[in-house]
């Protein structure tokens, strides 16, 4: 069958790589087109369009660049009218995804929503275009299934979430052999910098970040380069010798450290996975946070908090993030009873997101789902 699946950001790239690798390991004639990253290539699928062309963060910037996505989604219409896929597939990047969705269930495409767009989180409203546009939901956190089906009466499948089998299929690591090949201190504990994945993020994140080197400097300081940015653009910041700079090995990095500073999204769970420490923090434009706290309803900004449905990892958002609070928060989790009660809830979190084979869940719905249709 024909499968056509949809990523914008780092993160749906990852998962929808575990995604194609699962369809084609269930259908062997499986023909997949997808807009996404070098991992979903890699793992089988054609590749469109690029997440880095996608990539805007935050209210302002999506509005200073409408032309390229008003280009973008009619591009992707013609695309899949042209390939006549059996399913669409969505991955989170709900802005984009449910626009199409919209175009596609008029033509008369299955669609399939894969990792739901956080309308529990702002925007609850959007409930109603998902129910008229999507005929098949998974979502990857226990609490999804019952805001929807409890909530708002609308049927989804629990897959269980994908980090889990990310992580899980790892080969195992050499830390001194990685300490090593990247040149880093063979003894120093590490504090993992993870700033993001975009530009804007990174600018407002890491300077802040890297204003501590001083404090700790019995600790090595090691920024986590996205995929999604080149090399260059993080040279700006290598000033300091005790900062040093690993790109696309998060996970390899991670293994190793002893505390991590990260700027809020899915790199919030993927650290607790890791069982590291973590201090979560945000900043965003003033318009773009202005607009967001006033339709944002949670208490919580980070995965880890919000699955717990508590305060495991303190966040520091917006006005908060200033060094001061920085450099007390990261002291409080390198040592003492703070990183202690972080690592005791990190394991209950893992057993609240159950077991692996996320991919495989949703890969075999979605198949089942295209030959009932």
């Amino acid at each position: 069958m024909k499968y056509y699946i949809i990523a914008g950001e780092a993160s749906g790239d990852l998962h929808g790589s575990n995604l194609i690798k699962a369809i084609i390991e269930q259908d062997n004639d499986a023909e997949i087109r997808c807009w996404g990253g070098d991992l979903m290539q890699q793992a089988g699928g054609t590749l469109v369009k690029h997440y880095k062309e996608l990539a805007f963060m935050g209210f302002l910037e999506v509005i200073m660049n409408l032309n390229a996505i008003f280009k973008n989604i009619k591009f992707c219409k013609h695309d899949i009218a042209a390939f006549k896929p059996d399913a669409i597939i969505f991955i989170d990047y709900s802005g984009f995804n449910l626009r199409i969705a919209k175009w596609a269930k008029e033509h008369n495409f299955l669609t399939n929503y894969y990792i739901s767009p956080q309308i529990w989180a702002s925007r609850e409203g959007r409930i109603e275009k998902i129910k008229a546009t999507i005929d098949h939901m998974y979502v990857i956190l226990p609490f999804e299934k019952e805001f929807y089906q409890k909530k708002h009466n609308y049927p989804v499948h629990f897959v269980g979430h994908p980090l889990l089998d990310a992580i899980a299929n790892r080969p195992v690591l050499n830390e001194s052999d990685f300490r090593s090949q990247n040149n880093l201190d063979p003894k120093k504990p590490i504090i993992a910098l993870l700033p993001g994945s975009r530009k804007q993020e990174v600018q407002k994140m890491l300077s802040l970040m890297l204003s501590l080197t001083n404090d700790f400097a019995d600790h090595e300081f090691v920024i986590a380069g996205a995929p999604s940015l080149e090399k260059d653009f993080y040279d700006t910041f290598l000033n300091d010798a005790n900062v040093k700079f690993i790109q696309n090995k998060t996970y390899d990095l991670l293994s190793v450290s002893k505390a991590a500073l990260v700027t809020s999204g899915t790199a919030t769970l993927e650290t607790a996975l890791f069982k590291v420490p973590q201090v979560v923090c945000y900043k965003a434009n003033w318009i773009s946070y202005q607009i967001a706290k006033r339709i944002i309803t949670l208490e919580y900004i980070s995965l880890v908090n919000l699955i717990m449905q508590k305060e495991v990892v303190k966040e520091l958002i917006q006005d908060d993030f200033t060094k001061q609070n920085l450099k007390k928060e990261l002291a409080s989790i390198l040592n003492g009873k703070e990183r202690t009660e972080q690592l005791s809830s990190y394991n209950e979190l893992i057993a609240k997101l159950g077991g692996s084979g996320a991919s495989s869940n949703a890969a075999t719905l979605i198949i089942e789902n295209a030959k009932s249709a």
